[in-house]
């Protein structure tokens, strides 16, 4: 991982950890103070991404250090090992605040005050800009990692939004629809898990070596076809090691060629794919006779 995309992952990510910092705390004083159950779950949320944030940071930092004696492909699966946990935290918030949500709904209500509407609507622009941003830097850099922690600053937005709607209506209908940020927080929570599920997926494939995308192998074959006296580009395997791609490829030669000869065209392939690719780390080159 190159000092650049380790400096723009670690900027998105402390900029979310200071965010969320201040909200959580603004968020549940808020809530108690303003009888909102809706906005206390809103805050505990926010709470979580911290510590989802700290796993991000810790998981980077890993993920950048060279390979060494133990690890000769490197660190990079703990990118993917951080998304992860970072997505099973996501699950784990929604069913706190399904839970929580469910028991106080059949509880007696105060009507939240109505100061905690435009609160919220503060709450959502500041998460949905930061969502927006972090996302962004994750996808700019691929790494799912940063993309899984930006998916926590929109379930926040999204928390938010449900908050918003419940307290509106508990403040238009009066003590009767005092559950209803309760309600809401509920419908939120299931929006929560969708969207840690939807995450934990892709962090899961890569920790399995599961093929990136067609287009990319599509690519490294195209570019190794294109080496002088090969004949056929056989097997192409991909797999990803953070941000690196590693490539294991059988390349069809003249089966009358000298071993020094097919070596070097074994070379000039690997060159050539990592000159054209950076994010190749390496390239295995297995030479098959023609046919």
């Amino acid at each position: 991982m190159s000092d650049h995309r380790l400096h723009r992952s670690l900027r998105a990510t402390f900029l979310g950890m200071a965010v969320n910092t201040v909200l959580s705390v603004g968020k549940m004083g808020a809530g108690f103070i303003g009888h909102s159950h809706a906005l206390i779950a809103d805050g505990v949320e926010s709470l979580a991404d911290i510590f989802s944030s700290v796993i991000v940071w810790r998981g980077m930092v890993i993920a950048s250090e060279p390979a060494d004696a133990d690890h000769p492909y490197g660190h990079g699966k703990a990118e993917p090992l951080a998304a992860a946990m970072v997505a099973i935290m996501l699950l784990l918030a929604a069913l706190w605040i399904a839970v929580h949500s469910a028991q106080e709904i059949f509880r007696p209500h105060e009507v939240p005050a109505a100061w905690t509407l435009p609160l919220l609507l503060v709450v959502i622009v500041i998460k949905e800009t930061l969502f927006r941003f972090a996302f962004q830097e994750g996808a700019a850099i691929e790494s799912t990692v940063v993309q899984s922690d930006a998916w926590h600053h929109r379930a926040d937005a999204i928390t938010s939004l449900c908050a918003a709607v419940g307290i509106t209506v508990a403040l238009v209908g009066g003590p009767r629809f005092a559950a209803a940020d309760d309600v809401a927080a509920l419908i939120a929570s299931g929006i929560i898990a969708w969207n840690g599920w939807r995450l934990l997926r892709p962090a899961f494939g890569e920790l399995m070596d599961a093929a990136p995308r067609l287009a990319e192998a599509e690519e490294i074959r195209l570019i190794a076809a294109g080496v002088s006296e090969v004949r056929l580009v056989e097997k192409c395997l991909i797999r990803k090691m953070g941000w690196h791609l590693y490539v294991d490829m059988h390349v069809h030669v003249d089966p009358q060629m000298s071993v020094e000869r097919a070596h070097r065209i074994a070379h000039e392939v690997k060159d050539r794919v990592r000159e054209k690719l950076p994010k190749v780390r390496d390239v295995l080159v297995h030479i098959e006779p023609g046919r």
